[in-house]
């Protein structure tokens, strides 16, 4: 929205400049004049012990005479407060009491039911608070004394507990003049079609409300009590207030962070997040319930030029992090980048700040790699470069990499820095060092002569690891998933949450869900004809061919292109849940295996028994549906 000047001159003339800069320091009383409108402090803009800030409330600046800033009303709450100019100028009209200018009536009305809707959260935290206080919350409670969240820390993110109760906050608000409509509005209430009596979304489950940048409730994540619960960690579902690609939480207190010059770190969920404050690290966030998204980062670059992207060591964050890469380079632009950095395998930062502290953290966070480095990192760590073939395979990808990076000056800097790369890697000179994720001090070189003349070589040790990437076999469930995943992508968008932590078997397998997951959530309305596209300009048509055929040679025509939507999503939905099952139960199979070996008893042995007969009866399973495959004009039943 635009203001005009007559509008802002009127804010500016009822607000003393004094009085919104003294919300942020503390005046000099030996140099101030208050009767003259004169104030003086220590800059909040730098570091100084001697007051050089001048207010005047006569002219309605600021400036320091020490580093030279100077504003007015509005840039000050932008500059040090951490707002937008809208955000400025709707909080000093509140403070000031002039009127906000009028909106037609649509947006009026439609402000106004969004209003409403912050109120209903607002009571939803209330409640969730109070039970968490409450002999009902115990268990909560304990939870977070385990994990070793102070209970100052619980206050300040608002935190909650929704006792086990399909009505007790339906209820609640109701009391409270709250509709059920309202309710379900905010994603409250579980409702549907075929849902007789809406229900509470969230039972026993401690909470976690989500604000927006303005500091109101519009969401809440929800980690369940019950190892029994189906989703360990549950979201609010999109509503008015909340769209999570366009959320991060705890940005309210990492914006003002970032503009105190503090590090900007991307975490990968709430108790991360919470440690890392606890630990003094307040610009600490993370997305919720999603991979990274293009909205995401936009917010992230808008605090500082070069957030810290904080990922887990096993194949999930190691996942995550790839795409975050990918969604990151058509966005760069020269001053704005992304550091990463790897935990240690198993650790994530609440347990690194347990075990090491603050300065474990730091010294985690000073380790971290420009993004150009772990693009490099990622793509050379299981490089073959055994044969020239492969070398030029190599440096096609990269060049591929650096080639979907809209700015050209960047884009040009990223080839030369590739080149260099490549340079080194190929040609080295003296003894060099390959080090694998930007680790190691290791030569993995051996010398050798050709010629009479001395050069170096792989290693034995280096080749073991530098693996080829063929193609492989594919697990056939996971040849099902994927290929109905790219023929039908809009079933990707449904889905987007669980695929990014979905495991796979196969390398390529991996990199095609990757690839896929990153593509739907730049774009979600993408075409299986554009998606097959990127598939082949990222060097990864081989991969969709082979999964192509070894679909067909099954019969499987559910994931086929031409297949009914309906159809599809059954199909896919079916290897899904099968796919999931199967996982837990190699889990689980890979626990009795090592229960067995500590308690060779025929308890043990049967237990183990039990989980290899559920595998395959998984894996021989059949879908079995009744007019399954009517709408794509089948009648085979086979999956």
């Amino acid at each position: 929205m635009r203001f005009n000047d007559q509008f802002l001159d009127e804010i500016r003339d009822r607000l003393n400049i004094s009085q919104v800069v003294g919300e942020f320091v503390t005046w000099d009383k030996r140099k101030s004049q208050p009767g003259r409108g004169d104030f003086w402090a220590c800059c909040p803009f730098h570091g100084e012990k001697t007051p050089s800030f001048h207010a005047d409330d006569r002219k309605g600046i600021y400036h320091c005479f020490g580093c030279g800033v100077t504003g007015d009303h509005f840039r000050f709450l932008v500059e040090k407060g951490g707002l937008s100019f809208p955000e400025a100028v709707e909080r000093l009209a509140g403070q000031a009491g002039v009127q906000m200018p009028a909106r037609d009536p649509q947006q009026e009305a439609q402000q106004k039911k969004r209003n409403s809707l912050y109120d209903v959260m607002e009571l939803a935290t209330q409640y969730f608070e109070q039970a968490l206080a409450a002999n009902v919350g115990a268990r909560a409670r304990g939870y977070l004394n385990e994990r070793g969240v102070a209970p100052k820390i619980q206050e300040q993110f608002r935190l909650g507990f929704a006792p086990d109760s399909r009505n007790g906050l339906k209820e609640f608000l109701a009391q409270n003049q709250v509709t059920a409509q309202q309710m379900i509005a905010c994603g409250l209430l579980v409702a549907g079609d075929d849902i007789a009596v809406p229900f509470d979304r969230f039972r026993n489950r401690l909470m976690f409300p989500i604000q927006d940048f303005r500091g109101r409730v519009v969401a809440f994540g929800g980690r369940a009590m019950s190892p029994e619960a189906r989703a360990k960690y549950l979201n609010s579902p999109e509503t008015e207030l909340f769209h999570k690609r366009r959320t991060l939480y705890n940005g309210q207190m990492a914006r003002q962070a970032a503009h105190d010059g503090k590090p900007l770190v991307v975490v990968e969920g709430y108790m991360d997040v919470i440690a890392c404050v606890q630990a003094g690290f307040n610009g600490a966030v993370a997305p919720l319930g999603t991979a990274l998204t293009d909205e995401h980062l936009g917010l992230l670059w808008k605090m500082a030029p070069t957030p810290i992207l904080c990922f887990d060591g096993d194949g999930a964050g190691q996942r995550a992090a790839g795409r975050s890469m990918d969604v990151m380079l058509p966005m760069l632009k020269p001053g704005q980048s992304a550091k990463i950095v790897t935990l240690p395998e198993g650790v994530d930062p609440d347990d690194l700040i347990k075990a090491e502290g603050r300065k474990g953290f730091e010294a985690l966070l000073s380790s971290a790699v420009p993004l150009s480095q772990a693009i490099w990192n990622r793509e050379t760590q299981n490089a073959n470069v055994e044969t020239p073939e492969a070398r030029a395979e190599l440096e096609s990808r990269l060049r591929g990499l650096a080639n979907e990076i809209v700015d050209q000056s960047v884009k040009k800097h990223y080839g030369q820095a590739f080149n260099d790369m490549l340079y080194r890697f190929f040609r080295p000179q003296g003894k060099p060092q390959f080090r694998r994720g930007g680790g190691g001090g290791r030569s993995d070189y051996g010398s050798i002569k050709t010629n009479g003349r001395k050069s170096y070589a792989p290693s034995s040790s280096l080749m073991q690891r530098l693996k080829s990437t063929s193609v492989g076999a594919i697990h056939p469930r996971e040849a099902v998933i994927l290929l109905g995943l790219i023929n039908h992508p809009e079933l990707a968008e449904q889905h987007l949450e669980d695929l990014a932590n979905l495991e796979l078997t196969s390398q390529v397998a991996g990199q095609l869900l990757d690839m896929l997951v990153n593509a739907v959530a730049r774009d979600p309305s993408i075409s299986a004809k554009a998606l097959q596209e990127q598939i082949e300009q990222r060097g990864m048509i081989d991969a969709l061919n082979t999964i192509t055929e070894q679909v067909r040679r099954q019969g499987i025509w559910q994931v086929d292109q031409k297949a009914d939507k309906s159809d599809a999503e059954i199909g896919l939905n079916h290897a899904l849940a099968l796919h999931y099952k199967s996982v837990r139960l190699n889990k689980e199979l890979k626990a009795a295996e090592l229960a067995l070996g500590n308690d060779p008893s025929e308890e043990s042995y049967e237990r183990l028994r039990d989980i290899q007969n559920q595998i395959s009866s998984v894996d021989g399973t059949e879908a079995l549906i009744e007019g399954f495959g009517s709408l794509s004009g089948r009648s085979m039943r086979g999956l």
